[in-house]
């Protein structure tokens, strides 16, 4: 009986340790010195893909597709459509996702938008083939999303709604972005060449692969 006794005490101790190390949410949380350098390299991945992707002519999904396409359409400067298209969508993430969370992503709009306007004169790209450079668009916006997700920031609009329908459905972020970027795209196909949407498809096919496998629920939810 004792050894039986003394077998049970191990177990739990065990259970109860096992616990401890796995349920300290205090001891995970970033600092706010963590979630600033953090969030400053997502958006400076962004900025440096969509350099690859404005250089090609190509487009994308998402609110910055859709800044793309006024912006090529009017010639008006990308960053600033960018701000304005987002500006409805901080109402939802201020009421849904809470001031932290809204304000994260007001800054990081704001930084993309000033960055995707200074890049230019500061960086060069000499030669890149489509197929490629949708590669490194794709694979650096994606990267730079996760890293805004896991420090609680965003690109507002879809990404917000991707978002709150992850965490509240458990339908993953990337597929919402998927079914959003098939629809912005069959509107495309009517205005640009068929070759600038379907090297476009693959840019917005790679970044939304990376999220989908990357960005789980179970994982990490913005709050």
């Amino acid at each position: 009986m004792r050894a039986l006794d003394l077998r049970w005490r191990i177990c739990h101790l065990r259970s109860m340790s096992t616990h401890i190390d796995t349920d300290r949410p205090d001891s995970l949380r970033h600092t706010l010195l963590e979630d600033l350098q953090g969030l400053s390299i997502g958006v400076f991945f962004c900025a440096l893909g969509l350099q690859f992707l404005t250089h090609l002519g190509f487009l994308t999904g998402q609110t910055a597709g859709l800044a793309l396409i006024v912006s090529y359409l009017t010639e008006w400067p990308f960053g600033l459509v960018f701000f304005i298209v987002n500006l409805p969508f901080y109402w939802l993430a201020w009421t849904r996702m809470g001031a932290n969370f809204t304000l994260r992503s007001l800054a990081c709009v704001t930084a993309l938008s000033v960055l995707s306007e200074w890049l230019p004169s500061h960086l060069a790209i000499e030669l890149v083939t489509p197929a490629v450079g949708m590669v490194i668009f794709g694979t650096l916006v994606g990267a730079g999303l996760l890293i805004l997700f896991r420090h609680k920031g965003s690109l507002g609009g879809l990404g917000v709604t991707a978002l709150l329908i992850q965490d509240h459905f458990g339908f993953r972020a990337g597929y919402v972005q998927l079914l959003f970027d098939a629809a912005l795209f069959a509107v495309a196909a009517f205005i640009f060449p068929p070759s600038v949407v379907l090297y476009s498809l693959l840019g917005a096919f790679v970044l939304n692969v990376v999220i989908a496998f990357n960005h789980r629920r179970d994982r990490y939810i913005a709050t």
